[in-house]
């Protein structure tokens, strides 16, 4: 008779590892529900930088709209995306209708990208707030209650933010929550660098910088040597074919303006 121990009844080790962590996904924001054009401006949009967004995957948001659209639409729009090139994964977090649309789709609801635009204004010019769900009773105390400390790492709290020291290479990410992020030495192609706050890279940035991730508009980010795949603050982006080609190599700082993304040397700005 086969051992416990060769039968496999002591072995305790997981098949699988799961973990949940950041990750880089696009958000797609409908501010009008026409599955052509959105179709069309997809498939522009994989033709102009393919290395970023060719099968890239997205994240459907439908919070801009009057009303959540219904099942045949929203399919048609997923396949329209899946046409032009993207692989739309799941939907922005949302309404109860929103909710019922992602399990007639069959897809996940990612709450992160629900904050990410409502600290900016609305399209009708009103100021949005994030909202937060109480997860505990603590977390629901009335509001005269003693405030939470701020994270470590938050602007205010005279705590440093996240600093990497190591060269952040192609297909790394690196993600600094609800803080700063400074890069001491170089970022390189295909790797990635997100922070809630600010980025600074005191090196090249050859990959992605995202700041501002949870719509911080006032984040920026600084570079010592500009070769940037792709930049962004609090959602607002470009890609490599849009960026200045007078200020590539050189030292800069970007940041928002009006909800328009500046780049310019520093010094300069």
């Amino acid at each position: 008779m086969a051992s416990a121990a060769s039968s496999g009844a002591f072995d305790f080790e997981p098949a699988g590892e799961l973990k949940i962590g950041q990750v880089g996904i696009a958000n797609l924001r409908v501010r009008t529900l026409d599955v052509d054009k959105l179709g069309q401006e997809m498939r522009e949009r994989v033709a102009r930088a393919p290395k970023l967004f060719a099968r890239a995957a997205v994240v459907v948001d439908f919070g801009a709209l009057s009303a959540t659209p219904d099942a045949p639409t929203a399919r048609a729009l997923l396949q329209a995306l899946r046409d032009a090139g993207v692989l739309p994964v799941a939907l922005a977090y949302g309404s109860s209708d929103n909710e019922a649309l992602a399990v007639d789709l069959g897809l996940p609801l990612l709450a992160k990208f629900r904050a990410q635009y409502e600290p900016a204004a609305s399209d009708r010019g009103e100021s949005l707030k994030p909202e937060r769900k109480a997860s505990t009773p603590e977390a629901a105390a009335p509001a005269s209650a003693s405030p939470a400390p701020l994270p470590k790492g938050a602007p205010g709290t005279g705590e440093p933010g996240l600093v990497q020291t190591a060269p952040v290479r192609s297909g790394q990410q690196v993600y600094a929550e609800n803080c700063d992020l400074t890069v001491v030495t170089a970022v390189g192609a295909g790797a990635e660098v997100i922070a809630d706050g600010s980025i600074h890279i005191y090196g090249a940035l050859r990959g992605r910088a995202l700041a501002g991730a949870q719509g911080n508009g006032n984040a920026r980010i600084f570079c010592r040597a500009f070769h940037a795949e792709l930049v962004a603050i609090a959602g607002h982006y470009k890609v490599l074919e849009d960026l200045p080609k007078d200020l590539r190599g050189k030292a800069v700082q970007i940041w928002l303006d009006a909800g328009e993304l500046k780049i310019a040397a520093l010094g300069e700005a």
